[in-house]
């Protein structure tokens, strides 16, 4: 076995039984991670050698109302595009994430460039991002314990603040393994109050998967996404299986929150046009929350062309 197999399997089985507490979610959550890697790392950016769009919209505990201010449950979509630079060897990608919160909104949007080096059988990303995250708090939508609180907003109040992000990734035709950080830089919001400063923390994303040949026409695909914002830590393990290319589902598990069924169909002729479906059962803490999520994700790859060849011309007279 490889040394990179080896620290593959090692990493996701560390992962996958450490006994950890739960982490202190910033950034949104996706239940379809392993098709998302971009959101997580910048060095995915045109590392499959395709360019392809996506677009994943998450209901969070779907039908969930708070009991004043017709308060919503979390609500998230994110757009991403990523192309390889083959001349380069290098990709860029690009993402938009919308993310709301109840009285906050979340809004970012990056830019992602990885350079490629091959390394025996796969390839090796070294990648970077860099963007702006902006902030909206509607205080409005706070109940205060105190109404008479000195310290008390009112109305809307929106911040915007650049972001950074760097990160690591291999991809072999079996496997692949990246880990990130973003917010290096720790950008603050203090909407004017600095008994409100809110810097955003560093978190760390370790993702690795295998695909696995069960048959001729059939892959099981298990894979793991490890995040940290160095004080605690959360781990998502799934397993995917695809049959003929075309048809997927799977059971995946994260940590002290959901247990989610994934399921996936490629659409068009040459599988270009996929549809991907996720579906959270809570299981903790289901008394504050609705019992249920749904994502729904339709990503876009543009087809690859074979290289043209010049026709072959057969002369009889010189035919043997």
């Amino acid at each position: 076995m490889s040394t990179i197999k080896l620290i593959c399997y090692s990493a996701i089985l560390f992962a996958a039984f450490i006994a950890i507490p739960s982490y202190a979610q910033q950034d949104a959550q996706f239940s379809q991670y392993m098709y998302n890697t971009l959101f997580l790392n910048p060095a995915y950016a045109g590392i499959e050698g395709q360019t392809r769009f996506q677009l994943i919209h998450r209901s969070q505990w779907t039908a969930y109302q708070a009991s004043f201010d017709d308060g919503t449950a979390p609500i998230t979509q994110v757009f991403s595009a990523t192309t390889p630079i083959l001349r380069a060897k290098s990709g860029v990608g690009f993402h938009v994430v919308n993310d709301r919160l109840g009285p906050l909104t979340n809004l970012e949007a990056q830019v992602s460039y990885a350079y490629h080096f091959p390394v025996k059988n796969g390839k090796l990303s070294l990648g970077v991002r860099g963007g702006m995250f902006s902030q909206t708090l509607n205080f409005d939508l706070y109940r205060a314990i105190n109404p008479d609180d000195n310290l008390l907003q009112s109305g809307k109040e929106f911040q915007i603040r650049p972001d950074i992000a760097a990160g690591v990734f291999y991809r072999a035709e079996k496997y692949y393994a990246g880990i990130s950080m973003n917010h290096l830089i720790k950008s603050e919001f203090n909407f004017g109050s600095d008994s409100l400063k809110n810097p955003l923390q560093n978190n760390l994303s370790f993702t690795a998967g295998y695909d696995y040949d069960i048959t001729y026409n059939m892959v099981l695909s298990p894979s793991v996404l490890f995040k940290s914002d160095l004080n605690t830590y959360s781990v998502e393990v799934s397993a995917i299986a695809t049959y003929n290319e075309k048809f997927s589902g799977g059971l995946s598990f994260r940590q002290g929150d959901a247990a989610i069924i994934i399921l996936g169909m490629s659409l068009l002729k040459d599988n270009s046009l996929r549809l991907g479906y996720a579906f959270d059962y809570i299981i903790k803490a289901r008394e504050l929350k609705r019992p249920t999520s749904n994502e729904v994700m339709l990503s876009y790859r543009i087809p690859v062309e074979p290289p043209r060849t010049k026709p072959i011309i057969r002369t009889p007279r010189f035919r043997h």
